[in-house]
């Protein structure tokens, strides 16, 4: 019984350190940043800040999951100067506990009753079941995985507010 206690602890203090560590090294958006993809300002709307973390330390922040996916679907659009392989972490906020997660492990659930600060928006989640409950609670219509996520999924969530 205490091996089993003792080994739960150590578990969730690994765990824990992980996850602090992991948020601890993304940084903030600033009241001046913009979301490269819409302009607009990402510190307004914390709850849904989405963010690209090259290896440089250079970070892109943006309002959303969609404008983040915006981006990266079309870098040599919105990331002049910028590729994929400098990539150092893509983070957005999940839903429920608003923490910031890796986004390519994340869940988003689309054609929710759930409006982003741009409208209908992917909706992050860290684990598949709170996707489900969300999907079922908020009328979604899909769940998505990260690399299943493409123009063909983000343009009818756009509605025409991009250039």
């Amino acid at each position: 019984m205490l091996n089993r206690w003792l080994l739960y602890v150590i578990s969730l203090v690994i765990f824990t350190a992980t996850v602090s560590s992991a948020s601890q090294n993304i940084p903030e958006p600033t009241p001046r940043d913009t979301c490269p993809v819409c302009g607009m300002f990402v510190a307004h709307y914390p709850n849904w800040v989405a963010t690209v973390l090259y290896q440089d330390g250079v970070s892109h922040h943006f309002d959303g999951p969609k404008d983040l996916f915006t981006y990266l679907l079309d870098m040599k659009k919105w990331a002049q100067g910028r590729d994929a392989e400098t990539i150092k972490s893509i983070t957005v906020k999940e839903y429920y506990g608003l923490k910031q997660i890796d986004a390519r492990t994340a869940y988003y659930v689309i054609g929710s009753d759930t409006m982003g600060p741009m409208g209908h928006e992917l909706i992050p989640f860290a684990t598949l079941e709170e996707a489900e409950t969300f999907k079922r609670d908020h009328q979604g219509k899909k769940i998505y995985r990260f690399s299943d996520i493409d123009m063909n999924v983000i343009s009818p969530l756009k509605g025409g507010h991009h250039k």
